[in-house]
């Protein structure tokens, strides 16, 4: 049976701990919070785990059901990551967030749009005058579904960056994980880009650099799991069931609250190092 997961972390779970040559990984703790990292350094590595070539950071922080006294400090651990997929000079950033808002398991990259600090339209003279300066040039857009718009996401993004021109595309959505233990509860990162949709087996065109001709990270939550790779995981054998259900936890509206806030915020303190939560949290909300 092939197991459903957007996670490489979990997609290495069927090597029982052996690397195939192409793989490298390293796990280890920042503080409380584990971290850990897969590299896919060639072909034969990308075929041995299904992942194409690239990086993939997984964090597990304490909790994504609420926003805890430890949120500032998850944020900057996050930021820190993602600054380190991302490239030195950033001359401006578009920030993608995908997804079908109207459904709640999907709605993690529109909701996160909602926290964006948006800056590509502020000038560095008002930048100036408001105390600002030396903000990184952001915009953002939450792109809908095919069935919303009629347009093909990559279609959206693609006519953004031929008009704008970003350094680094940073795309936002819900994952698919096989693990009831992983589900809302990990944030991963990526330097690969994103096959919008593949998590659910509806997949369209990818976003990444081949498409795009800029960087493109993906980040995203885990927030459905396939009911065969659940019945899978507890029977140890391929179920025979005639529908294909995805399964979202009941806490799931709470869930994608809190996720889309710590990865919005993450990515503003990100682009923005030189302002604090306190003043980012004032200018988004």
């Amino acid at each position: 049976m092939s197991i459903r997961t957007d996670l490489a972390l979990e997609s290495m779970d069927s090597l029982n701990g052996v690397l195939p040559k192409g793989v490298e990984a390293d796990r280890f703790l920042n503080g409380s919070t584990e971290i850990s990292k897969v590299r896919v350094t060639d072909e034969a590595g990308a075929k041995a785990i299904g992942k194409p070539i690239g990086d993939y950071i997984t964090i597990e922080p304490h909790n994504l059901k609420e926003i805890t006294e430890n949120f500032e400090n998850e944020v900057e651990l996050i930021s820190e990551q993602l600054r380190m997929l991302l490239p030195r000079d950033l001359t401006s950033v578009l920030v993608v967030g995908l997804g079908n808002r109207d459904i709640t398991p999907d709605a993690l990259g529109p909701n996160s749009i909602n926290y964006i600090l948006a800056t590509r339209h502020i000038s560095p003279e008002l930048a100036r005058e408001i105390g600002l300066e030396g903000l990184t040039p952001v915009s953002a857009v939450a792109t809908g579904v095919l069935g919303q718009t009629g347009l093909e996401t990559a279609e959206i993004v693609g006519a953004i960056c031929k008009q704008t021109h970003p350094t680094a595309v940073i795309v936002i959505d819900a994952l698919a994980c096989k693990s009831l233990d992983r589900l809302g509860k990990t944030i991963q990162m990526s330097n690969t880009g994103i096959c919008p949709g593949s998590g659910v087996q509806n997949a369209r065109k990818e976003l990444s650099f081949k498409t795009l001709n800029t960087t493109v990270i993906s980040i995203g939550v885990p927030m459905v799991v396939d009911l065969r790779t659940i019945v899978s995981e507890i029977t140890g054998s391929e179920p025979s069931l005639e529908e294909n259900m995805m399964v979202t936890p009941r806490e799931i509206d709470t869930m994608i609250e809190h996720s889309s806030k710590i990865i919005a915020y993450s990515i503003n303190k990100c682009l923005q190092p030189s302002l604090d939560i306190e003043t980012i949290s004032a200018l988004v909300n």
